[in-house]
């Protein structure tokens, strides 16, 4: 076996930043979160919450304000942070350590769409019920996230 079989060459990795959020509106006296749904690169259905990249000299909060307008078509305002999560994954070229900053906003106005979603990576978007168990969203990361806006929104701070 020769040494790069052996010992095969590490991949370097990059640091990524993202924001966005649990945006909420109330229905008929119930909270709905709006979420996205996308393809991973398996090509299953993920349901997630709408987040992206900073783009120039924004701050979090104008990032996640953005994103979620581009991905849900639902323009808001941020109430307050909610945590962030981070997870690490491989692309062909690099490790990636990836960080989210989540936000809690107040739904303005706008309709779902996923038609101004620049990326186009969002094929869906739906507004779910928001409690304490947000089970529609894919990854216990962000049900956690979403639980935690639920909390706030109760007032168990």
């Amino acid at each position: 076996m020769s040494p790069a079989a052996r010992f095969p060459r590490r991949l370097p990795a990059v640091e990524e930043v993202s924001a966005g959020g649990v945006i909420v509106r109330v229905e008929r006296g119930l909270a709905e979160l709006a979420i996205i749904a996308r393809r991973n690169r398996a090509g299953r259905v993920e349901w997630c919450l709408p987040k992206g990249h900073i783009e120039g000299l924004e701050t979090l909060e104008q990032t996640a304000v953005r994103e979620v307008a581009e991905e849900t078509g639902i323009h808001g305002r941020v109430i307050a942070p909610l945590g962030s999560i981070d997870y690490w994954f491989t692309t062909a070229t690099s490790r990636v350590h990836k960080v989210v900053h989540h936000y809690l906003l107040e739904a303005l106005g706008g309709q779902l769409t996923i038609e101004n979603d620049p990326d186009q990576e969002a094929i869906d978007v739906a507004w779910v019920r928001l409690g304490d168990r947000t089970t529609e969203l894919t990854f216990p990361n962000e049900r956690r996230i979403a639980a935690t806006a639920w909390q706030r929104l109760a007032g168990d701070r």
